[in-house]
């Protein structure tokens, strides 16, 4: 059986990947990524202390926030499509304003 602290482990380094993926990249989408990157590492310590707790409410909670991340994600692609045929940019730096 894989030790705890190996998912811990797990977890922390592929958020230190996502956070930073979005404090060094500047293309937006890279950003959205990292952010998505980050929340499956929580994903994972949720998944991983309900099955060493043998508590259900990890992985229940888990799937809701999967659910969440999907609703964000298309709000987002359909911001960034918007965004990309007005403006013509995908920098994080000159987007400064979202008015037309």
């Amino acid at each position: 059986m894989v030790p705890i602290s190996w998912y811990i482990a797990l977890s922390a380094i592929l958020f230190m990947i996502g956070v930073g993926g979005v404090l060094l990249r500047r293309n937006i989408i890279i950003v959205l990524m990292s952010i998505e990157l980050m929340l499956n590492s929580v994903n994972i310590n949720f998944v991983a202390f309900s099955y060493f707790l043998q508590d259900l409410g990890g992985q229940i909670f888990s799937v809701f926030i999967i659910t969440v991340t999907a609703a964000e994600v298309a709000i987002a692609l359909g911001i960034l499509i918007a965004l990309v045929r007005t403006r013509r940019v995908l920098n994080v730096d000159e987007i400064d304003t979202l008015k037309g």
